[in-house]
């Protein structure tokens, strides 16, 4: 049986940009561009309206930008999609701000077509995050100098700390499943128990908290 294609829509303020990315994705098989947005308030209205599995968010743009606008989309929609953060500088504090929010990755703009293509069909077929190494860096200027144990620390159990390290290693629920030799319903059911101690609405949320509050080890 044949998957549906992966439904994308291209938020960026250049037009340049987004004709080689529609380019670079229309050519590969299981990938369709279903819209374009120039602004973030035009992302959201287009993201609301077709609905895509995966969105490339520019950070910077004009009206709202792409922060507010992955706040908005995952607010406001039962099912929302992957977001995937595309940006020119991987320290900008942009990126970090828009992890907070909710997406689940970023990349370079000048990422290979192999990498943007791969990064697609991961965060669209998978709940990977993509975390590159860089995030660890951004994430250590975030996290408490001399932090105190959150809260939520304590409530986790030893497998659910487990869970959430393998989850801020981008490792999926399958995954997981297999380091650790139980079934992908446990995972799932630990995935769960995580973001409620830790009052996360998503995986990408869990993660960035820990990191914040020195519950991973950023260094």
């Amino acid at each position: 049986m044949t998957r549906p294609a992966i439904r994308i829509v291209l938020a960026d303020d250049e037009r340049m940009v987004r004709t080689a990315l529609r380019a670079i994705l229309s050519a590969e098989p299981g990938l369709e561009v279903v819209g374009e947005a120039a602004t973030g308030a035009e992302a959201v209205s287009v993201v609301r309206e077709l609905r895509p599995d995966v969105v490339l968010m520019d950070v910077r743009m004009p009206e709202v930008d792409g922060i507010r606008a992955t706040e908005q989309i995952l607010a406001t929609l039962d099912e929302p999609p992957r977001v995937v953060v595309v940006t020119t500088f991987e320290n900008d504090s942009y990126v970090y701000d828009a992890l907070r929010a909710g997406a689940a990755g970023f990349l370079l703009k000048r990422a290979d077509a192999d990498a943007l293509v791969q990064a697609v069909r991961l965060v669209a077929r998978t709940d990977s995050l993509l975390f590159p190494s860089a995030v660890r860096a951004l994430a250590a200027e975030h996290a408490r100098t001399a932090p105190a144990p959150p809260a939520w620390a304590s409530r986790l159990t030893g497998r659910e700390s487990e869970v959430l390290r393998h989850m801020a290693a981008g490792l999926t629920n399958a995954e997981i499943a297999r380091r650790l030799d139980v079934g992908p319903a446990t995972v799932k059911s630990h995935v769960a128990a995580v973001l409620a101690k830790t009052g996360a609405r998503d995986r990408t949320q869990a993660v960035i908290a820990a990191y914040e509050a020195g519950f991973l080890n950023v260094r």
